[in-house]
């Protein structure tokens, strides 16, 4: 089909200028539809990073930012976003879905390719994608390149002039028993070392650069590193390290010796899981986006709030080993044994005793696990959020990043994009609002004296009373804007697109290739063909009854080089939430694209 035109809010990146499709015919084009909040939108924006400087006189990339969230479709937090995130091409901002609707967008993230005469030619959904864009991508320059529509040269990036600042983006902070205070300066790659007064800087852990390397404390390297624990002192003796850091962008568990300042490896291998083996030696298995991290004595061991794929892993550095620790990797909310619960990219942790705290960023909810058991104090699903107080069973969050425990016993939450701390009382299950207007608050620490907010989009650390009043906010219910497809109630065919990139065939040498799990929210909307199959086409059966509703359906499709001595394999998978509304005139029938033409 025509690629529809370019059209949004605003542009960022470009000095000014509104780039169209027209203006870019001869050139390659990569719409990645992402929004800053989503994990996975985080992941392709690494993977598209490389692509960008191999056809960088032909590939034109261009985000469109389309929001999940309220607060991600203001102009100035996509802004930050461009910036935390270092993105260097053209980004447009599409608040109300506008042109994710004319481009029947479904998913976060969602990449197109159109070729240099406006046509799209490759849609693919989720992340992974890399090597299949490449191949596409070239055999596109080998195409146009002979039949001379394809034009070389030339950039529209116009990088933004940044403001010097001694935190960039920060994320978590810690205080050591000395009371000097660890912060995660994400942007800037390193790990901050504070006087007790929040404002001295007396080290840093990394050279500023982002990387892997292990070392010295100046030349040691980290990529968006965001949660931090310090470990119990006789096991930090026995392992050699005091501070143990979430290096989010690696996928990896660093170690910091606080004496020599030197930086270690100790859990993961720097790519990221997307299948596989989930437990074993830590060095040998891999870790996704590992967010937040807290040293928690019942479970024996580091939780990390594995936030990219919405599960919680152990860590034990006496015997160097990572198993699962919660979770099932299906982004939603279930509560329940650890095994069998639902998360959704948590990304704060925190202990009260035997119970740990979670804020689960994607549901805006504050979940806490007990005696082996899963349970939700606030929140709903992953698509109902607002600034609301009160009972906790009407009590609504917006993407909170952060959670601590304050001295009397109530949890304090950074609702980040709400620009607020908020406070929960076990005890009476009430919902209250500290603080507001703050720029993004992502972490909290309690000192002796103050609660410490980490503004993350404000650059600086906030101190507030440990003891606040809390105020009464009676705000609204919102819903994430993603327009509904219509569907008729009965049989619906339910199809999901795979077509393997050039020079790759589906992998069926150990069995069925691509596997299919349907269910639905709530659970009666789906009356027949949930569960899990081996066909990428089903036929289910959706109730009469039901007005609107959630169908989730995870794909996943395996393929190996053609005719490689030794062929390399690949897993493809994505996770779709797809809001319905059922009509008696609807279709029949809903395509999901995992890969393939548009």
């Amino acid at each position: 089909m025509r690629a529809p035109e370019l059209s949004g809010d605003g542009w960022f990146n470009t000095g000014g200028t509104q780039p169209t499709l027209a203006e870019l015919r001869g050139k390659i084009v990569l719409l990645d539809f992402w929004t800053s909040g989503c994990i996975n939108c985080l992941h392709v924006l690494d993977e598209l990073r490389p692509l960008e400087a191999e056809f960088a006189d032909v590939l034109v990339t261009i985000g469109v930012h389309s929001p999940k969230f309220l607060h991600e479709g203001e102009a100035a937090s996509v802004e930050a976003a461009v910036r935390r995130y270092e993105v260097h091409h053209p980004v447009l901002s599409d608040p109300k879905m506008e042109l994710w609707s004319q481009y029947a967008v479904k998913a976060w993230p969602t990449l197109v390719v159109i070729d240099p005469q406006g046509y799209v030619v490759h849609v693919a959904a989720g992340e992974g994608h890399a090597e299949a864009l490449r191949r596409v991508i070239s055999g596109l320059v080998a195409e146009h390149e002979a039949k001379g529509t394809l034009r070389r040269g030339g950039s529209l990036y116009v990088p933004v002039e940044e403001q010097q600042s001694e935190l960039k983006f920060p994320s978590k902070a810690i205080a050591t028993a000395e009371g000097r205070i660890l912060v995660a300066d994400t942007a800037h790659h390193s790990i901050v070392e504070f006087a007790s007064d929040g404002e001295t800087v007396v080290r840093r852990f990394g050279s500023g650069e982002r990387g892997s390397a292990d070392g010295a404390f100046d030349v040691a390297t980290f990529a968006e590193p965001s949660g931090l624990a310090l470990l119990p002192a006789e096991v930090a003796e026995r392992v050699g390290y005091h501070l143990l850091v979430a290096d989010t962008a690696n996928h990896l568990l660093r170690g910091v010796n606080l004496g020599n300042g030197m930086v270690s490896t100790v859990a993961g291998t720097g790519r990221q899981w997307r299948d596989g083996e989930t437990g074993g030696p830590a060095r040998e298995i891999d870790l996704t986006s590992p967010w937040d991290v807290v040293w928690f004595a019942p479970a024996g061991g580091a939780v990390v709030a594995m936030a990219g794929n919405h599960t919680l892993g152990l860590f034990d550095p006496v015997e160097g080993t990572i198993t699962r620790y919660a979770g099932t990797t299906v982004e939603g909310l279930r509560d329940g044994v650890l095994a069998e619960a639902f998360f959704a990219q948590t990304s704060g942790l925190a202990v009260q005793g035997n119970r740990l705290w979670l804020a689960d960023a994607e549901t805006s909810a504050l979940r806490w696990i007990e005696d082996g058991e899963v349970h939700t104090a606030v929140g709903y699903d992953l698509f109902t959020f607002g600034h609301r107080d009160g009972d906790a069973a009407d009590a609504l969050l917006q993407h909170p990043l952060g959670v601590a425990v304050l001295p009397d016993g109530t949890i304090a939450i950074a609702d980040t994009y709400n620009g607020a701390v908020r406070r929960y009382d076990p005890e009476t299950t009430k919902v209250g609002t500290i603080a507001s207007g703050l720029a993004e608050p992502s972490g909290l620490l309690v000192t002796d004296e103050a609660l410490i907010v980490v503004e993350s989009a404000g650059h600086r650390l906030t101190a507030l009373p440990l003891s606040p009043d809390a105020a009464q906010v009676a705000g609204d219910a919102h819903e994430v804007r993603r327009p509904p497809s219509v569907l008729a109630p009965g049989e619906v065919e339910l199809t999901v697109v795979f077509t393997p990139p050039p020079g790759e065939k589906l992998d069926d040498r150990f069995g069925p290739s691509t596997r299919l799990e349907i269910s639905a929210s709530p659970p009666e909307l789906l009356v027949d063909g949930g569960g899990t199959g081996t066909e990428l086409t089903r036929t289910i059966r959706l109730a009469e009854g039901v007005p609107e509703g959630v169908l989730q359906v995870v794909a996943q499709a395996a393929s190996c080089d053609s005719d490689a001595e030794h062929p390399v394999c690949r897993v493809t998978r994505q996770d779709w939430g797809v809001p319905v509304r059922l009509a008696a005139d609807g279709p029949a029938e809903l395509r999901l694209i995992l890969a393939g033409a548009g």
